[in-house]
């Protein structure tokens, strides 16, 4: 299992949760953040805002899905067809195990029983 978050402009979430949704992978957790990249804000007039908004989006998908799912946030999340500064960055992590909180039970074989 994998962890990927996924941080995107606040308008391309939804357009991201539907693709996902569509492609069957359904669970996710939606956070609103603020930061910057490389870009180091932006600045209008005389004002520099420093941290822009952005939206990350929390899956966790098995292994052999990572290619796909990455696939699906790159083409919902990107502005246009090729792109834009600033459209967001994905992230990917390994998982140890996973825990259901309700039940105790710790699903870190999952891959195995798939």
């Amino acid at each position: 299992m994998i962890m990927i978050r996924a941080i995107v402009r606040p308008e391309k979430a939804d357009d991201v949760l539907a693709a996902l949704m569509e492609a069957g992978f359904p669970a996710v957790t939606r956070y609103s953040v603020a930061g910057r990249g490389k870009q180091r804000g932006i600045k209008i007039g005389e004002v520099t805002y420093d941290e822009i908004p952005k939206t990350m989006l929390m899956s966790v998908v098995p292994s052999a899905d990572k290619d796909f799912v990455v696939s699906v946030i790159m083409k919902s999340a990107r502005s246009g067809a090729k792109g834009a500064f600033g459209d967001g960055k994905i992230f990917i992590s390994p998982l140890d195990a996973v825990y259901t909180v309700s039940s105790g039970v710790c699903d870190s074989d999952m891959e195995a029983r798939q």
